[in-house]
């Protein structure tokens, strides 16, 4: 496209595109002559990676919207074709969320796999994007799609994709889908007659043949992972306004638990919207996302709240302790799942045959643990789209995988799926609260008990508002070429290690190459500092962010957390203000024991 006049990509879009609002939101801006505005939409196209499309929906190229769902779906279904009838024949099958224009999407990729007569089964009801992770395996389909963004604004809506293995798709599978997708552009004849999907290779009732077993299936899980049946604790429980409610209330049900007694959903949140009303931002992590279930929990006199995010592959945890809210990080919770299910190994069983995994972002603490019982520890790139796949590598070779997680509120079961199941998590952490219970702990006592015995982490988790890629190109390029690697020191802290995944570079390793794939597409540096910091430094590869990750493990909280601020503010003042003084950042963060960190000019300045 690059070589192209603006007058002619619009004409290539006005040509292709048959949905009446982005055809007139494109003329508008061509009659008002708004070049820039008709460049930025136009000119290059939303990439196609991380597991599928995210972004905002919008006319043009650039963005989310039925023309460029239509070429995605074309692409991955050539892509699918060319892999043999056979393969082909085994099908799809396509979910969406609740979210503006999903239902639509969702009927657009349709007709573009039954135009090879490729067999879809397509979930016709908003559902959790869980569900379809355990479908592709269930059906033993080709590939499975959902059209969601996860926990982005109202404005995005998404597109990801799963591969035979039930895992999101990986390299070079992304790539080869990528390159189909540009080969196919143009709308097939019958492209926009997904309203009308029918045939015999469709089948609309695919909610229906997966709902059951997937229920049984998380049902006796979750079960199995206690001895015995103990008394739930009691919860309340948000789907942030999506669509998690929908499928946990009939599965607490069937666990034996009654709404309105053992749980109660937040009743402002509790169905589907696709605006999220009462939230500023969608996404448990974010600070006052959980705010109307504590005012439902204060008012209800409950002390554990369970949250899931829009399409409820993520989960989150809220305690009420001495009187305050805490909630847990991703890395807390996940913490807590090691403890809980190393629990139901048996004991007659070789520990070194069974593994779990996390992100190179995570917490240390998860391989403390597992080595403190034998059981392996496998670190991972970030996403699912890595563990997925790395734990089915794993499987091959004769090892059982517990379980995964990654930080940002995302749990792997794979006796259930290959993916993040934020509905799997809540129920089995229901399980886990009810025997913590029992024994005498609350949530926040058990992972202070595990505090004491593996020491303390501590976590300071955040970002910086990036304004381009090309800022965050250049603030790397700064670091990379700046005077730490060669001095081996980061503000006040020696630096023992330096690893770069991007440019596949540690100083670790006698020749230098990482032990986990380098990734040119994505920018990652790590450092190990003296003192027990670790701390990560990455591109959101969905967000306009550069996130950082950092943790400090001590045997006193107050060194721990002393340790992570230090190392903040050496990230902020040696690189952030040197090489992208532009970018924001909140003034106000807090680690994850709770404390708070003000960041100030004064403070800057000392």
């Amino acid at each position: 496209m690059a070589e192209d006049s603006i007058s002619s990509l619009v004409q290539t879009w006005l040509q292709w595109d048959q949905d009446p609002v982005t055809r007139r939101e494109i003329e508008e801006l061509h009659q008002a002559n708004n070049t820039a505005e008709l460049e930025l939409r136009l000119r290059n196209r939303i990439e196609f990676g991380t597991a599928g499309l995210r972004g905002r929906m919008a006319a043009g190229f650039s963005f989310m919207n039925c023309l460029t769902v239509i070429q995605a779906s074309q692409g991955l279904a050539k892509h699918i074709e060319s892999q043999g009838k056979e393969f082909a024949s085994k099908g799809v099958i396509i979910g969406h969320d609740a979210r503006h224009q999903s239902h639509k999407f969702a009927q657009l990729a349709a007709n573009a796999f039954l135009a090879l007569h490729i067999p879809v089964k397509f979930v016709n009801e908003s559902a959790p994007t869980p569900l379809v992770a355990f479908g592709v395996k269930h059906f033993k389909a080709a590939a499975g799609v959902v059209v969601t963004a996860s926990h982005n604004p109202p404005q995005d809506n998404g597109y990801k994709v799963y591969s035979s293995n039930g895992a999101q798709i990986n390299r070079p599978e992304d790539a080869e889908i990528a390159q189909s997708i540009l080969k196919h552009l143009e709308p097939w004849p019958r492209a926009w007659e997904g309203d009308r999907c029918s045939g015999e290779y469709f089948d609309k009732e695919a909610l229906h043949e997966i709902l059951a077993p997937f229920q049984s299936r998380v049902k006796q899980y979750a079960i199995s992972t206690v001895s015995e049946p103990y008394p739930t604790r009691p919860f309340i429980y948000t789907p942030m306004h999506g669509v998690g409610a929908i499928r946990i209330d009939p599965l607490m049900k069937e666990m034996g638990m009654r709404q309105g007694q053992e749980y109660i959903i937040v009743p402002q949140q509790a169905q589907p919207d696709p605006n999220f009303s009462t939230v500023k931002f969608p996404n448990p992590e974010e600070a006052g996302a959980l705010d109307l279930a504590i005012k439902v929990a204060d008012e209800e006199n409950k002390t554990l709240i369970f949250a899931n995010d829009p399409d409820a592959d993520r989960f989150a945890v809220a305690e009420k302790v001495e009187g305050k809210w805490f909630l847990l990080t991703g890395n807390h919770v996940g913490a807590l799942f090691a403890s809980h299910l190393f629990d139901t190994i048996d004991s007659s069983k070789d520990a070194s045959k069974i593994t779990v995994l996390t992100t190179t972002v995570s917490s240390g603490m998860l391989q403390k643990m597992a080595e403190s019982k034998g059981i392996q520890f496998k670190e991972s790139l970030t996403g699912f789209k890595w563990m997925g796949n790395v734990a089915q590598d794993l499987e091959k070779t004769g090892q059982t995988i517990l379980f995964a997680y990654e930080e940002a509120l995302g749990y792997m079961f794979p006796a259930v799926s290959y993916d993040k199941d934020g509905i799997t998590a809540m129920s089995v952490f229901s399980m886990a609260a009810a025997k913590w219970q029992a024994q005498g702990l609350t949530v926040f006592g058990k992972l202070q008990q595990l505090f004491a015995e593996y020491g303390h982490h501590e976590t300071l988790n955040n970002y910086f508002r990036s304004s381009s890629p090309q800022q965050t190109a250049e603030l790397f390029h700064g670091i990379r070429n700046g005077p730490f690697l060669p001095k081996m020191q980061f503000g006040k802290f020696k630096i023992l290690r330096w690893r770069d995944l991007t440019e596949g570079f540690d100083t670790a390793s006698s020749d230098h190459k990482p032990d986990l794939p380098e990734d040119p597409t994505s920018q990652m540096i790590t450092l190990w500092l003296e003192g027990g910091v670790r701390f990560t430094l990455r591109g959101s590869g969905t967000e306009p962010k550069v996130k950082f990750y950092i943790e400090c493990c001590s045997d006193s909280r107050g060194d721990a957390v002393k340790s992570v601020c230090g190392a903040f503010f050496a990230i902020l003042k040696d690189w952030v203000h040197q090489y992208a003084p532009s970018m924001t950042y909140s003034n106000e963060l807090s680690t994850s024991s709770g404390s708070v960190l003000l960041v100030d000019k004064e403070t800057l300045a000392a």
